[in-house]
C-alpha cells in the first residue's frame, strides 16, 4: 500500500465528511458544515492519500483526536500523543486496516519521537480494539458518554 500524509485541503475535508459508514459505524458519520470544515482544517488534521492521490483516510492528533467528555473522567490526564483516524467506508473491512495504521503509528514516531500513543474507540467497534490490539495496544481507561461507551489504548514508542 502506497500512503502519503498530505496537509488537510478543502476538497479533502469535504470528501472525508461526506463518506457514510454502514451500521453500526455509521456512528463515526458526520455533516458536511462550516463547523466541521473548519475543525478538518485546523492544522490537527491531515489528509492520507493513496498511490493515485486519492483520500484514502485521515489522521488527527491532540485534542481533536479525544472524547471531550473523557476529560471528566481524567483519561487524558497523562502525556501522550492522542491519534484519531478514518479510513475511506469503501476500504473498511477489507483487510487495509493493518497497514493503513502502521503506516499512522510509523508517521506518529516519526513526528512525536519517544512520545506514547493514545487513542479512545468505541467498545461497540470490537473489529478496531481487535485491530489495535494486533498493533500493541493495551486497553487502558474507560468511560461513558451520552451516546456510547468508549475505552483508551495506549501504546508506548
Amino acid at each position: 500500500m502506497n500512503l502519503t500524509v498530505k496537509s488537510m485541503d478543502l476538497n479533502s475535508a469535504r470528501t472525508i465528511l461526506s463518506w457514510r459508514y454502514e451500521k453500526p459505524y455509521d456512528f463515526y458519520n458526520n455533516e458536511v458544515n462550516e463547523e466541521e470544515i473548519k475543525e478538518r482544517l485546523d492544522g490537527s488534521y491531515q489528509a492520507i492519500t493513496d498511490g493515485n492521490g486519492e483520500v484514502f483516510g485521515f489522521l488527527c492528533t491532540g485534542e481533536p483526536a479525544q472524547i471531550p467528555v473523557g476529560h471528566k473522567y481524567g483519561v487524558y490526564n497523562v502525556k501522550f500523543v492522542d491519534m484519531g483516524l478514518g479510513m475511506d467506508p469503501d476500504y473498511v473491512g477489507k483487510g487495509y486496516g493493518y497497514d493503513f495504521c502502521e503506516f499512522i503509528i510509523n508517521y506518529i514516531k516519526e513526528n512525536y519521537a519517544g512520545t506514547p500513543i493514545r487513542l479512545s474507540v468505541a467498545t461497540f467497534n470490537r473489529r478496531a480494539i481487535h485491530l489495535y490490539e494486533k498493533l500493541g495496544f493495551i486497553k487502558k481507561d474507560k468511560f461513558t458518554t451520552d451516546f456510547a461507551e468508549f475505552i483508551t489504548m495506549v501504546k508506548e514508542n
